[in-house]
């Protein structure tokens, strides 16, 4: 890569994206050049000042969460890395960021210092993850047995949030029944008999925020 490194900051709190720019301003082979609140103005914005690298929040409020917008960036005809800077570290947010393609997880106690360093790796296609993220990913393919899917974790979700097994069947096009298989094997990798005890070991290991 020839010149300074483009950054995209993506992040719903100008506060974060000012002191995001902050810690970045203190490499000079690293340039912002743009940024965005949503998820739809992070493709637009990306769209029309090719990033090398685009620094991606999860949560960014009402419409497109930050997975979403990191599998459309790499759909984009001249795509950029993307690296994620959350603070969310459960399954159910880290596993739909690394499927849709981002290209590190950092969580946003990382030093200014392992910040600049992860955006030139990443930037030049390295994977990058937080220590806490890599032996989460690490522990999932060790004993994947014990870890639910990203379906499974989906469904628990949902039942956190009190839906029944027949409005979770709505919601996914499947049926009652196949809710019930997915809450079964639920049950038995969380070592818990119900609905309840589910969601609160979850909780416990960090799966569902």
């Amino acid at each position: 890569m020839t010149g300074p490194i483009r950054v995209l900051l993506v992040d719903d709190h100008p506060i974060v994206r000012r002191g995001l720019r902050a810690a970045l301003a203190a490499d000079p082979d690293i340039e912002v050049v743009g940024e965005a609140a949503t998820g739809a103005d992070a493709i637009t914005e990306a769209a029309g000042s090719t990033p090398d690298l685009v620094l991606m929040d999860l949560n960014l409020g009402p419409g497109m969460n930050g997975a979403e917008a990191t599998r459309r960036l790499l759909e984009l005809p001249d795509p950029p890395r993307v690296l994620v800077l959350t603070t969310y570290d459960s399954d159910a947010d880290i596993l739909p960021a690394i499927s849709a393609g981002a290209t590190g997880y950092l969580l946003k106690d990382t030093d200014p210092e392992e910040l600049l360093a992860a955006v030139r790796l990443a930037a030049a296609g390295e994977t990058v993850l937080t220590p806490a993220i890599a032996n989460r990913l690490v522990s999932r393919v060790r004993a994947p047995e014990r870890s639910l899917t990203a379906r499974e974790i989906q469904i628990l979700e949902m039942v956190a949030a009190g839906r029944s097994n027949q409005s979770i069947a709505r919601a996914s096009f499947i049926t009652e029944a196949t809710v019930k298989s997915h809450l079964v094997q639920v049950f038995a990798k969380l070592a818990v008999d119900n609905r309840t005890a589910a969601v609160s070991e979850a909780r416990r290991r960090g799966i569902i925020p």
